[in-house]
């Protein structure tokens, strides 16, 4: 028979599913859970009668099966609500979510980012996935990833790949501009929080684009993604999996920017040349040699 428990036991079996392993809860939606768990553990798993005070759909964490009263307090992590992925094409589906992204609560409830939100673009059927941390001042003036400095140097290092910008789907780990005080043109990299507030927008990215190989650009997306705090250069230079998509840790062209040694410049372009091998793509000896000293 159906019970009140039922809609969040099935919200907290879909994060589960996601791979999530610990949400966060406030004292009201702990209390609730609780309940949930004292019937349970008496035989019935039927939630108090009459009506409820209305909150937001609760996220709980996990509680054992000793005694409650004594149970430490979980290492917890704030998770975003589900997305509603629609449509049949994968482009309808990358619209979806795009239109979700634009008024996704997360996101706005945080202080630390700003309002335009800037979504992904490029080919949503693309074989490479390039995923950088979040927009800076000229992404958000123009609504579109990589379009600033740092995107001029990837359209060059594509350029060199043979590739078009077009038929590679580019996007960021948070959708919004890190917010600071007085900032004009300055950048900042997200929080953690900011990070876990636009997460779900990459995982179901991935799920619809399907690319056959993704690049983390920069230390904050591979940290995201991959679920770790280890920096470029021990990330770099071999192939990880991201939801059973190999994916290649590399540079963010803002560290070219900032660093225009060859010696560095060849790094990055080595992840590139191990990008290309991996789809089997045409490397002539002059892109081969691209960046190595005499």
């Amino acid at each position: 028979m159906p019970t009140q428990a039922d809609p969040l036991i099935r919200y907290l079996r879909e994060l589960e599913s996601q791979g999530q392993s610990h949400i966060s809860v406030d004292d009201e939606a702990r209390m609730i859970l609780r309940k949930f768990f004292l019937r349970a553990r008496a035989g019935g798993a039927q939630t108090p009668s009459g009506p409820q005070k209305s909150s937001p759909q609760p996220a709980a964490a996990a509680i054992p099966a000793g005694n409650p009263q004594s149970a430490p307090a979980p290492v917890v992590e704030k998770l975003s609500p589900s997305l509603t992925v629609e449509g049949s094409t994968a482009s309808e589906k990358i619209d979806s979510l795009r239109r979700q992204a634009i008024k996704w609560a997360p996101a706005q409830a945080l202080s630390g980012l700003r309002n335009t939100m800037v979504f992904s673009v490029g080919n949503p059927e693309a074989d490479v996935m390039l995923v950088g941390e979040a927009p800076g001042y000229d992404e958000e003036r123009l609504g579109e990833p990589f379009v600033g400095k740092a995107g001029q140097k990837l359209d060059g290092i594509l350029q060199a790949m043979g590739v078009k910008r077009t038929s590679v789907y580019l996007s960021n780990i948070v959708k919004f501009r890190p917010a600071m005080p007085n900032q004009t043109t300055n950048n900042r990299k997200p929080a953690a929080e900011e990070i876990n507030a636009c997460l779900p927008f990459i995982q179901e990215e991935v799920k619809i684009v399907a690319p056959r190989v993704i690049i983390a650009l920069g230390g904050t997306a591979a940290q995201a993604m991959l679920d770790c705090q280890q920096s470029v250069a021990s990330m770099r230079g071999q192939f990880h999996q991201y939801q059973g998509v190999p994916l290649r840790v590399t540079y963010h062209p803002s560290y070219i920017l900032h660093n225009e040694a060859t010696s560095e410049k060849r790094k990055l372009w080595e992840d590139m040349l191990a990008v290309m091998d991996f789809l089997k793509m045409p490397v002539s000896e002059k892109q081969r040699g691209y960046f190595l000293t005499q």
